[in-house]
């Protein structure tokens, strides 16, 4: 149930921070009339959201047993695939996502009503069809017959719309920097449970093999009915039977995903801080050089064609 609740509430949380920055924006530039536009925009891609959970929830019903496990395995694998892009590029541009969305918002007001729509609905489908997927292929995979999976996932959307609503109201002030990276964290262990378990699924589609092959079997030691059981099925998707495939897949995704994951941002940018100040102490000594005389407008010239000319010429001659 965690682990749905976890999903819940990332997911929901970001589509809440994109409402309340399109929602802050246009209150604060005095544009209310907007708003109408804007809701009906959320609404339809809320509905389009519910509605393809619902979709894959229902149509796969009908399917074979075969073609139920071979469809749940490949959404569970293409699932697994864009929260593992969300997450990179949430913790990528988190800091850029207003100014983003400020300036979409900018241009869908010059164009009228059916772009702010279109803006509205684009900025939350995405992450609404990203989480019902995600929910559809975690609460298969986690199912334990009961409507907790369900329930968790509930919860967290509410908790995310909560928090939503006190971050708009300014009662509450958290890090999202770091909030995004400890929950993207736990969603890359929850994921890699959700790939473990669609590998199960194209096994038991006799897609792929290997479904006898045992990597061991703790079944006596974590009974899968026992409280502790459930509880790290329904944490980190664990099974006490996995296959050498489930195993091998598991630990080849988690391993150098989490690492990349908390791997500083822009490892490469203090590089180009020192090129650019090796430009400017260039820039300064030349300027001093031909003495006081010319060290107000001059020196000012020549530090502004310096940074300009720096990445033609790498700052050899000032």
């Amino acid at each position: 149930m965690f682990g749905n609740y976890l999903i819940g509430l990332r997911e929901g949380l970001e589509a809440s921070l994109v409402v309340c920055i399109l929602i802050a924006y246009l209150v604060k530039t005095d544009r209310r009339d907007a708003l109408k536009p804007i809701w009906i925009g959320i609404g339809v891609a809320v509905g389009v959201a519910l509605a393809f959970g619902a979709g894959l929830e229902f149509g796969s019903q009908e399917l074979t047993f075969e073609a139920q496990e071979a469809l749940g395995g490949s959404l569970s694998i293409l699932a697994v695939g864009l929260v593992t892009w969300m997450v990179f590029w949430m913790r990528r541009t988190a800091r850029h996502l207003k100014s983003e969305l400020h300036g979409r918002l900018d241009a869908a007001l010059q164009m009228g009503t059916g772009a702010l729509v279109a803006t509205a609905f684009l900025a939350v489908g995405r992450e609404g069809l990203e989480t019902a997927l995600f929910v559809w292929a975690s609460v298969r995979a986690s199912s334990d017959g009961t409507y907790a999976p369900l329930t968790g996932v509930l919860l967290g959307l509410l908790t995310a719309v909560l928090l939503g609503w006190l971050f708009y109201r300014g009662a509450l002030k958290i890090n999202l920097a770091k909030f995004f990276t400890w929950t993207g964290g736990m969603l890359v262990v929850v994921a890699a449970g959700v790939l473990a378990y669609g590998m199960h699924d194209l096994q038991e589609a006799r897609f792929v093999g290997g479904l006898e092959n045992k990597a061991f079997d703790i079944s006596a030691t974590i009974p899968p009915d026992s409280w502790y059981g459930t509880l790290l099925k329904g944490v980190f998707n664990f099974q006490p039977d996995p296959t050498v495939l489930q195993v091998t897949v598991w630990a080849l995704y988690l391993i150098p995903t989490l690492a990349l994951f908390l791997a500083p941002v822009g490892f490469g940018r203090p590089v180009r801080v020192e090129e650019q100040k090796a430009t400017d102490e260039k820039a300064e000594a030349g300027d001093g050089g031909r003495g006081d005389d010319g060290a107000g407008a001059d020196g000012e010239r020549v530090r502004d064609g310096a940074r300009r000319a720096g990445a033609r010429s790498g700052g050899d001659e000032v």
